[in-house]
């Protein structure tokens, strides 16, 4: 009731919290600007000394949110020791403990079968939070190298600084691809969308300007145009901002104290949890099934009834079938696979899509620096016939130099090139001190151009110019500029420039157009609407040339089974090229405006027969991947851009770079420090091996078990005993747990890494139903010797043939038979964990790691020494058997081998793989 009442208390406070952070950016966007800069103590210039900086942080907060959920030391602690599986352990000791020593007579008290159980349960746990431990402190170190920053403006100076430095009062400058750092006022806007998916679910961007209207009722504190809130992206355009909140104070904050948001669960998760069901629900059918047969057949011996006896053994058993070791082997593979590729120069974000990075048979990518150099060169500055001219340049360059939006390669490269001709071309020289910009509509995906509106300082002339996509320019355009004249532009010469540009594209360029106009709105009114009845000056051509290792990487990836498709807002014939100097089919290209009137029944086919996806928007990306999604792939998307991140946010791996936008890097799984795909090559196949190792664990660890049990339950009918005290039982599968520590760091055979691997519980039944047995054929065969030949040898009778008086020679009987098919019954297992681990031959094909082989020979030496360590033996209920036992032994093993050889060759045949 208290933990109700805490509960319904936290919520009532966390609601009015909310209240209040609304309150406060109300009262942020009806507050003028001068008033609102003079109550945090900042300026148009920004906060102008240390001093007050301290003291807004120190009375407003801190710009860090406290993550709900978010993980730490204590929590990592907690889920290592509290999993199910140990859950199951515990109460299995606690049973242990009421029937083995207080409901036990004095002289029978029996503490080995609890100690074993909490052993194992804190080796498990310990290395557990080892691992985890060691895999965050790495991943965070890593993470901290492409910490988000924000363009911040202090005392007159423009400075990048890191998102928890930022406090209230301080002025931000926000781009195009830029992430809101905090709640913030809007002080000026041009052409701004701003995205508020994750706070308000709305999947198109809002536009948002300085003022609101006075007269208007807003239903949600969301919808005042001139606030911009914690976690939303720049789509388009810039501004200008005052942070008001920040921290947990912000309405990201606030609506995150207020609800729990969990995780979509990965296909990884999904599996994992789907094969715990399965072994429950086995354990649930088994066991009452032996603690009846055990209960029914055994007879009282004097000192504890068979339903004790019964009831402790299933508790063995239970014991044994729970793969107790699962969460540390998880975690260590993927924790070895996320230290791996930390070394790889790539950083994981979240461990658990290193699983889905194996899984991987699609990888989406832009062509833009991950194909290609990301080093884009300006090749040619052509007028409208095809010749160099300086004055087309002249016009890029203000165009590039004077945008405030997110500059791009291409604005990066014009700036470069005028800058290096100008030593030889006088009207290229110091051209920013020659014009002033006055305005701008900034670049969008939908427009694919950009414009900005400067005045000549030298007659007072103020001209707008235009750049962008050559189709988009050409449809805004009425006249041509050629050999200095203005002239109509008609249909021959659109057909001419068109042509050009076809034949640049098709030579792998790409290719923008610039246009100019002298008439345009004023100040304040520029707008996407006088971008008409402008004059085409000419065009740019671009090379960026494909990266030395695509071809190889590309290879690699198709040799991994996974296909590559470029999804590019670029020219189809510039792409085209590239891809096939990389080596890329392209047997089909679909365009952006191909998919607008395709249902999506008609482009689940299309996606699986085309490589190239041209001239895309944004959500055109996303919709592809999908329906890629749909059809069953696990898809992978790698980009930097703005235009990459709806894509990302839907693909079941985003990938991207540290030099990408916030947005990018902030949807990311996965942060490559270099963009190189053999980079990513490296990254599915640590995917892969992590796959592998869980995958052999579950498999070899289920069907052992499985097969164990089967063998118990045949054996608690036909023998007149119980075929192995529930501590041996307890003690075998210790053993056995840590010779399975190893398996993270076991040798993978390159086939189970050339394709990609999905979680399917239902091949762990199969391989269990197939496997089981085997083991359990070998167990009959043992108990059945070891009954009928091995122990009546060294007794001197058979078991039947001893009195029910000879409490002493039966006692002896039972140690021998217990000590015989324990010792084999490790062989078997540690012969499985080497035979089953790989789909060749074992030893002679493939090799184990060394501390699998170590861990292995070690664990056989603990239980075949057990019967000879004194006190162990005591405890163990176990005797020494004579040597001719170990020629036995040798039989059991060899018929095991030869039977596990000829079931793993059928098993093959028919489902045409192995693990």
């Amino acid at each position: 009731m208290n933990l109700l009442r805490q509960n319904h208390r936290s919520k009532i406070i966390a609601e009015q919290r909310l209240l209040e952070t609304k309150k406060r950016l109300v009262e942020s966007s009806e507050t003028g600007t001068q008033e609102i800069l003079k109550k945090y103590n900042s300026s148009l210039n920004g906060i102008n000394s240390e001093e007050t900086i301290n003291d807004n942080r120190n009375e407003y907060g801190k710009n860090i949110l406290s993550k709900k959920g978010a993980d730490n030391v204590g929590k990592r602690l907690f889920r290592s020791f509290f999993n199910p599986f140990n859950i199951i352990l515990v109460i299995l000791a606690i049973i242990s403990i009421i029937v083995d020593i207080i409901l036990a007579p004095a002289g029978e008290k029996n503490y080995l079968t609890m100690s074993i159980i909490f052993a194992m349960v804190i080796i498990s746990s310990i290395i557990h939070f080892i691992q985890e431990q060691k895999s965050a402190t790495s991943a965070n170190k890593l993470i901290e190298i492409i910490e988000t920053t924000s363009l911040v403006e202090r005392d007159g100076v423009l400075k990048e600084i890191p998102l928890d430095e930022i406090v209230v009062g301080d002025i931000i400058h926000l781009a195009a691809g830029d992430i809101i750092p905090a709640d913030v006022r809007i002080l000026q806007a041009k052409d701004l969308f701003v995205s508020q998916s994750s706070l308000t679910g709305e999947s198109e961007p809002l536009e948002k300007f300085a003022e609101i209207d006075p007269n208007k009722n807003y239903d949600n504190v969301t919808d005042r145009p001139n606030l911009a809130f914690l976690g939303s992206n720049i789509i388009s355009g810039s501004a200008k901002a005052v942070v008001v909140v920040v921290g947990d104070e912000t309405y990201l904050g606030r609506v995150a104290a207020k609800v729990n948001e969990k995780q979509v669960p990965t296909n990884f998760e999904k599996g994992i949890r789907k094969i715990s069901i399965m072994l429950t629900i086995i354990m649930a059918v088994v066991i009452p099934i032996v603690f009846l047969i055990v209960g029914l057949t055994t007879k009282h011996d004097g000192l504890q009834s068979p339903w004790i006896k019964a009831l402790l053994f299933g508790v063995s058993i239970a014991v044994g079938l729970t793969p107790e070791m699962l969460p540390m082997i998880m975690i260590s593979c993927l924790s070895k696979g996320a230290i791996a590729m930390g070394k790889q120069k790539t950083i994981i974000k979240n461990i658990k899509s290193i699983q889905n990075f194996g899984a991987m048979d699609i990888l989406c990518t832009d062509k833009t620096g991950t194909i290609t150099q990301d080093k884009v060169i300006l090749e040619r500055h052509l007028d409208v016939t095809g010749k160099e001219d300086s004055y087309v340049l002249k016009h890029a360059f203000l165009n590039s130099y004077y945008q405030t939006g997110l500059k791009n390669l291409l604005d990066k490269s014009i700036i470069q090139k005028t800058l290096e001709l100008a030593e030889e071309d006088l009207s290229l020289d110091n051209l920013e001190l020659h014009y002033e910009k006055i305005d701008e509509v900034p670049f969008d995906f939908h427009r694919k151009r950009m414009s900005v509106l400067v005045r000549s300082l030298k007659n007072n002339s103020v001209k707008m110019i235009t750049k962008g996509a050559v189709e988009e320019i050409i449809h805004c355009c009425d006249t041509i500029y050629l050999d200095g004249k203005v002239q109509k532009l008609d249909k021959k010469v659109i057909k001419k420039v068109l042509a050009k540009v076809e034949e640049f594209s098709e030579e792998g360029m790409r290719v923008i157009a610039i246009a100019t106009k002298k008439d345009s709105s004023p100040v304040g009114k520029f707008s996407v609407e006088d971008e008409k009845n402008m004059t085409l000056v000419g065009y740019l051509t671009f090379l960026d040339p494909p990266k030395d290792s695509a071809e190889d990487a590309i290879q690699q990836l198709h040799n991994l089974g996974v296909e590559v498709k470029i999804l590019t807002g670029d020219n189809p014939l510039v792409t085209k090229a590239v891809c096939t100097k990389v080596k890329i089919p392209h047997e089909r290209i679909l365009l952006g405006k191909d998919l607008i009137n395709m249902s999506d029944e008609e482009l689940s086919i299309e996606v699986e027969r085309t490589q190239i996806f041209a001239k895309l928007s944004p959500d055109q990306k996303a919709r592809i991947i999908n329906v890629l999604r749909k059809n069953g792939h696990v898809v992978g998307y790698m980009g930097d851009g703005i235009n990459d991140a709806p894509a990302m946010k839907v693909a079941d791996v985003s990938i991207s770079v540290d030099t990408a936008v916030d947005i990018a890097k902030e949807t990311a799984n996965i942060i490559l420090l270099e963009k190189d795909l053999n980079v990513l090559a490296t990254g599915i196949k640590e995917g892969r091996k992590t796959h592998a190792n869980i995958n052999k664990y579950v498999k070899m660890t289920v069907s052992s078990n499985f097969g164990n049990i089967v063998s118990i339950i045949l054996a608690s009918i036909i023998l007149p005993f119980i075929p192995l005290m529930p501590v041996q039982v307890i003690f075998l599968n210790l053993i056995y747990d840590l010779c399975c520590g190893s398996i993270p760091w076991d040798n993978v055979d390159s086939e189970f890494i050339k394709s990609p691997k999905k979680w399917e519980y239902k091949s762990i039944l199969r391989f269990m139903l197939w496997f089981g047995p085997v083991s359990s054929i070998v167990d009959i065969m043992a108990f059945m010797i070891l009954y009928y030949v091995v122990v009546p040898n060294q007794v001197g009778s058979q078991y039947k043939a001893i009195a029910e008086t000879n409490k002493t020679l039966i006692k002896e009987f039972q140690k021998l038979f217990w000590t015989g098919w324990l010792v084999t019954s490790m062989w078997t297992q540690v012969i499985v964990l080497h035979f089953l681990r790989t789909d060749r031959i074992p030893v002679i094909k493939s090799n184990a790691s060394w501390a699998l082989s170590v861990m292995s020979i070690g664990g056989l030496v603990i239980v075949t020494a057990a019967p000879y360590i004194p006190k162990l033996n005591e405890g163990l209920i176990l005797k020494a058997l004579q040597p001719i036992f170990y020629a036995w032994l040798a039989l059991f093993l060899a018929t095991y081998i030869i039977l596990l050889m000829i079931v793993k060759l059928i098993y093959r045949k028919i489902y045409k793989q192995f693990l």
